[in-house]
């Protein structure tokens, strides 16, 4: 029986992008880590599943950011936009 190798079974295929899984982030105390779930889409059509790791710094920074963009929501809908 002949096998078939990684790339021709398209394990290789190129992620297009990665959307977060509807679950709770985690967080490890003795890491210092942080995990959020992400479900990975390929340029072949298939998606996996993986975990975002962010460091606690890291976790700050974008805790700032996603503010930042939940008061932008806010403004462009009350402006109507």
């Amino acid at each position: 029986m002949e096998q078939k190798s990684p790339a021709a079974e398209g394990v290789w295929a190129s992620v297009t992008y990665a959307t977060p899984l509807k679950r709770d982030a985690m967080y490890d105390h003795r890491a210092q880590q942080a995990g959020l779930g992400i479900e990975l889409h390929h340029t072949d059509g298939r998606s996996t599943e993986s975990v975002l790791v962010f460091t606690p710094d890291q976790v700050e920074l974008y805790a700032i950011q996603f503010a930042q963009l939940i008061a932008k929501r806010e403004q462009a809908r009350r402006e109507g936009q």
